[in-house]
């Protein structure tokens, strides 16, 4: 499961785009230039679906700040415009790939599915909590060197908490994002994941991995933050 981020200022678009890509990633929303550069300066993400023409910084000022300031995401440029020269620009800015607009989304997520596979060592798959070591690409949890089993949505719902450490979900939230958008999951069956990954990775005399923030939801775990291991 991949992070990542769509930038596009046309918010049914953008909701159209991420509940598509949410069935096999996690998948966070901006609508102009300055949030994605605070999403970027804040958070790790493996791709980057930009709109070209944004309020506040253009998609190509924000592919070129990304770019200068280090960052290797693969990104994917939007745009309504077909001419050659348009593209050379956005190719010029850093972007990976390029699509016009209207576009199907199954070719967008095809378009994903390549940058992934031909940039695989810049993405990060493994990561670091309290004395857990979780490797997304081989879908493994340890716990102090011994492998821990955790059921898929378990899984997809840990990976989900780590790649949004200081977020806070509700459970109507975590539904739409870790389950599938026709699931039949209610509040109870989240609270049920949750406590089932607690029995299974929390330590005695410590804090939760995951923390219930009364009359809001649940977030990762103060204690520590998470850390890339690779």
């Amino acid at each position: 499961m991949a992070r990542i981020l769509v930038v596009e200022d046309e918010k049914p678009l953008c909701k159209l785009i991420s509940d598509w890509l949410m069935k096999d990633h996690t998948v966070d929303q901006v609508y102009d230039g300055e949030q994605a550069l605070r999403a970027l300066e804040t958070g790790t993400f493996d791709v980057i679906i930009l709109d070209w023409m944004l309020p506040e910084l253009s998609g190509i000022e924000v592919c070129k700040r990304y770019r200068q300031g280090g960052g290797n995401a693969a990104v994917i440029m939007l745009t309504a415009r077909h001419d050659l020269e348009h593209k050379a620009t956005g190719f010029d800015a850093g972007a990976d790939d390029y699509m016009t607009k209207p576009f199907q989304l199954r070719e967008l997520a095809m378009r994903v599915r390549a940058v992934l596979r031909r940039t695989p060592s810049e993405h990060h798959f493994t990561f670091k909590f309290h004395d857990l070591v979780i490797d997304t690409e081989r879908h493994l949890v340890t716990k102090h060197g011994q492998e821990i089993h955790l059921l898929p949505k378990e899984f997809k719902l840990l990976e989900f908490l780590l790649r949004h450490p200081q977020r806070v979900f509700s459970a109507d939230e975590l539904i739409d994002s870790v389950w599938e958008v026709d699931s039949s999951a209610r509040y109870d069956t989240v609270r049920g994941h949750i406590n089932r990954l607690r029995k299974k990775l929390d330590s005695s005399g410590h804090s939760s991995i995951i923390a219930t923030v009364h009359g809001i939801g649940y977030k990762l775990g103060d204690e520590h933050a998470p850390s890339d291991a690779t």
